[in-house]
């Protein structure tokens, strides 16, 4: 009945977007952890050490209640009705991949370029990557929108799907809160080199094994998306590592190489120019129809992990009985 549940929510995700009327798990996270940040600096000393712990007490007490809460709601409910605990576990089960959220954002961007207007193409774009958007020309946003589909392939398809996998709606949960507070709090600059230190390590040690299988998949899925798999391959195993994350340029690899285009290079953050390796080789030049490619592609790794962690083990455990 559990995996039942857990696989009637993510078939939802991929034909529905969340819900703009309720609450998001993620926004009720993101305002737990602003409030912790908030009143753990001014606890801590503003030192390396005095941040650093208040990060990790923040992301401590974030996690626990996204584990936690959802456990303890699951029991009351379970011991009341059967029935609502499965509506309930599969309405959040539903909640934790982003399958259509991230495909819909994507081709945002695309629609955007195919009616001529780079101004709306960057605006949307902006909402998807961290990088200053203002003055990029159409191959830099087509890259970017490329690039955040191919990494977002394990931070919101592929990680919260096996997280959810192994252990129900509550380890799934964790995971968000663990993607949300990378994303809030791991960056390199001033504010939070210290602060979010132990975010963004966490971040890395829970995406280690997850970025590795979503590249896999992407690159076991391609033929049927008519993409170049040798190709793929040849530039996963060479350029995987040309990331400052141990885990993003996994999947941007294999994504650089199917479709034959060069990923990453120099980018500007806050107004500052990062000088980024550029991943992949420039066979062609980047067009925004390679943004449907990789929706396609995404898509249908998607599908593909969902059948092998939930399908499969609903149907094994259907012949069993």
């Amino acid at each position: 009945m559990l995996r039942a549940a857990l696989l009637l929510g993510v078939c939802i995700d991929l034909f529905l977007r969340d819900s703009r009327i309720l609450p998001h798990p993620v926004v009720l996270l993101g305002r737990l952890a602003s409030c912790g940040e908030r009143i753990l600096r001014r606890i801590f000393p503003a030192t390396e050490n005095g941040e650093r712990a208040a990060g990790c007490v923040v992301v401590c007490a974030v996690c626990a209640a996204a584990y936690g809460i959802p456990a303890y709601v699951l029991s009351l409910v379970s011991d009341i009705s059967q029935a609502a605990s499965f509506i309930l576990q599969a309405f959040w089960a539903f909640q934790i991949p982003a399958v259509r959220g991230l495909c819909s954002a994507c081709l945002c961007v695309y629609r955007a370029l195919e009616s001529g207007s780079l101004q709306d193409a960057r605006a949307a774009v902006s909402h998807i990557v961290g990088r200053d958007t203002a003055q990029l020309d159409r191959a830099a946003v087509i890259r970017a929108a490329v690039e955040t589909a191919a990494e977002n392939t394990c931070d919101a398809i592929v990680a919260p799907l096996l997280f959810l996998c192994v252990g129900g709606v509550p380890l799934g949960m964790c995971y968000k809160a663990v993607n949300t507070l990378d994303s809030m709090f791991g960056y390199k600059n001033e504010r939070y080199r210290s602060f979010g230190w132990a975010a963004a390590r966490l971040d890395d040690i829970c995406n280690l094994i997850p970025s590795r299988l979503a590249a896999l998949l992407l690159l076991a899925v391609s033929p049927l998306a008519g993409l170049d798999a040798k190709n793929g391959w040849r530039v996963f195993r060479r350029d995987r590592f040309r990331h400052a994350s141990p885990n993003a340029g996994q999947t941007e690899a294999a994504a650089a190489g199917l479709l034959g285009i060069r990923l990453a290079g120099p980018s500007r953050y806050e107004g500052v120019m990062e000088d980024k390796p550029w991943i992949g080789d420039a066979l062609r030049a980047a067009c925004a129809h390679d943004i449907v490619r990789m929706v396609r592609l995404i898509y249908m790794a998607a599908v593909f992990c969902i059948g092998i962690l939930f399908c499969l083990p609903v149907l094994c455990g259907v012949y069993a009985q």
